[in-house]
Formats: C-alpha cells, sequence, structure tokens
C-alpha cells in the first residue's frame, strides 16, 4: 500500500460510500477526530483497529500489518534510519519469540 494508515482510511470510507459521521460513530470517535486522522493530523489509536476491521468486514491480522508497517515506516522516516533497520527488527523479533518459546517450557 502507498498510502498512509488515514489516507487508507478514507479510501476505505469512500469506497463503501460512508460519511464522516458515519464511519466515526462506528469507531467511537466524533467525526473531526476521524477527520484529523485521516489528513495525518492525528495518529490512530490502535485499540480501535477491531472497530475498523468489523467496520468494513476485513481481516483482522492484515489491518494490523498495514497499521503497524505505517507505524514503523513513519518512525524509520522520521529518523532517516537505513532499510538495515527493519532486517535487525526482524531478527530482534524472532529473537523475543524463541526466548518466549522457551520461558514457556520451563516446568516447575
Amino acid at each position: 500500500m502507498k498510502a498512509t494508515f488515514g489516507e487508507y482510511i478514507k479510501k476505505l470510507r469512500t469506497d463503501n460510500g460512508l460519511t464522516l459521521t458515519q464511519l466515526a460513530f462506528q469507531l467511537d470517535l466524533d467525526s473531526a477526530n476521524l477527520s484529523k486522522i485521516e489528513n495525518g493530523k492525528r495518529e490512530f489509536d490502535e485499540k480501535r483497529l477491531e472497530k475498523l476491521a468489523n467496520a468494513f468486514d476485513l481481516d483482522l491480522e492484515k489491518l494490523k500489518v498495514e497499521y503497524f508497517a505505517d507505524q514503523f515506516a513513519k518512525k524509520m522516516y522520521e529518523y532517516n534510519c537505513s532499510p538495515e533497520t527493519l532486517i535487525v527488527a526482524e531478527e530482534k523479533v524472532n529473537y523475543l519469540k524463541n526466548k518466549n518459546v522457551k520461558q514457556a517450557e520451563i516446568k516447575f
């Protein structure tokens, strides 16, 4: 996707013929805040991802990919990070997963 998460929400909303007010109601937001999210002036709260998935009958896991990829991209852009950052981050995620699996195997 070549859009910010806010632009992605706006496209979903307009493609489905919803007004700002209609979608804002489903997300438990006011329309002014939703407008700011769509225009990149405010961040979308990850706690509302499930509501957004339900509003458009989207797969929550795929929606998380869009949301967190947007968050990572913004931080990488803000700090002028190289693409290598993503490779190192993936290695760290794998390390954390393995560490948690090993801790779960400990029996008392």
